[in-house]
């Protein structure tokens, strides 16, 4: 359809969204109701792993530690089968959506977003959910409810999700990165060109880009040393957070793409929720408090300065930087133009929005010309 009304790529694929299909649900709550335990009894290893080189002359501490290694070893057993299963099943499912979306998209850019959803947001929530997800998982209704509790956030949106979850648990973010990249050697094999893209979400800091970075550019090595065939790709981030954007300059020191995420970013800079704000929102227009809805027309005094400080300081870090924004602002005529104004080099929407954002886009052009 996208290609259809004339879109030259993809600008946002959410792998979230993947996870719902069919039976793919039950393989993700299972990773999900295994996690806990397994990150935790990871780090508790690696912290007597750690203690174990600092002590090595020291025999009666030593010999008490291998008894803990050894206890903490058994006790992981269990998660840590349950935990790589579930992502062992899920690698083949990303897998194959990723050949399908590199067939269509022959010689276009795709952008791939890693997983940003909060946890909570794959498991169920009504007692009848929970009941039946612990008789598929032959765990107790308790301890299914409880993990529930656990994962439940005050704000989630600004909680553990987004790049936070592919740092607490990178295995996830190996599993994706391998899909895509096992994807794209099946693909190049068969005389297709692909030219995947892959964004971290929710980055505020350059070490939470570099942690990524490096888990995905280790797992495309391995695939191409593995199958002899040479991919073309990028790694990027999402910039949604007032931080990242100002300190673009360092995150495109890793970066090779940045993508405005207007819609968090809009939310993060003017304190609004999204979800809620149409309780206020229609009053403040009415009242010309603000000229638009920011979630409808970019904001250019604060979000679009934002943008303009963000791509300014990534190209000065990096001058081959490719800029763009997703969100609803990019099929939006005004903000199109203002993208234009900022020389960012694409804008990525909904596809039924794509003849829209063409038109302004070349509207936009006609008028730099005529100037």
């Amino acid at each position: 359809m996208a290609r259809r009304f004339g879109a030259e790529g993809i600008g946002l694929c959410r792998t979230e969204h993947m996870f719902f299909e069919g039976d793919r649900i039950d393989t993700v709550r299972q990773m999900i109701m295994v996690s806990g335990a397994y990150q935790r009894l990871t780090a508790a290893l690696g912290k007597v792993n750690a203690d174990l080189e600092r002590l090595k002359g020291d025999a009666e501490k030593v010999a008490a530690l291998e008894a803990e290694r050894a206890a903490l070893e058994a006790e992981l057993e269990a998660p840590a089968r349950l935990f790589k299963g579930a992502l062992e099943a899920l690698l083949p499912m990303q897998r194959v959506d990723f050949v399908g979306i590199f067939e269509a998209m022959d010689g276009l850019p795709v952008t791939i977003r890693l997983l940003d959803p909060p946890l909570h947001e794959f498991l169920p929530h009504t007692d009848e959910e929970i009941e039946a997800l612990a008789g598929k998982l032959s765990l107790p209704v308790a301890d299914v409810r409880a993990r529930v509790m656990a994962l439940r956030e005050h704000n989630p949106m600004l909680g553990h999700r987004g790049c936070r979850l592919g740092i607490a648990y990178p295995e996830i973010t190996e599993m994706q990165a391998r899909a895509i990249f096992e994807a794209a050697v099946e693909v190049t094999r068969r005389g297709i060109t692909v030219l995947p893209e892959v964004m971290v979400p929710l980055v505020g800091d350059v070490n939470e880009l570099r942690a990524q970075e490096s888990i995905i550019r280790r797992v495309a090595d391995e695939v191409q040393q593995a199958t002899g065939v040479t991919l073309t790709y990028l790694v990027g981030t999402m910039i949604e957070l007032p931080r990242a954007a100002l300190t673009a300059d360092k995150i495109a020191t890793v970066a090779e793409f940045f993508s405005f995420g207007t819609n968090d970013l809009t939310q993060t800079t003017f304190g609004f929720s999204r979800d809620d704000a149409g309780t206020f929102l229609p009053m403040y227009v009415e009242r010309k408090i603000l000229a638009d809805d920011p979630f409808q027309v970019l904001d250019r005094e604060g979000v679009g300065e934002l943008l303009r400080i963000g791509a300014q300081k990534g190209r000065a870090a990096r001058p081959t930087l490719k800029v763009g924004i997703c969100g609803e602002h990019g099929g939006e005529p005004s903000s199109v133009a203002f993208c234009h104004e900022l020389g960012f080099d694409y804008v990525s929407c909904s596809p039924y929005r794509v003849p829209i954002a063409r038109l302004a886009a070349a509207q936009a052009a006609l008028r730099q010309r005529s100037q």
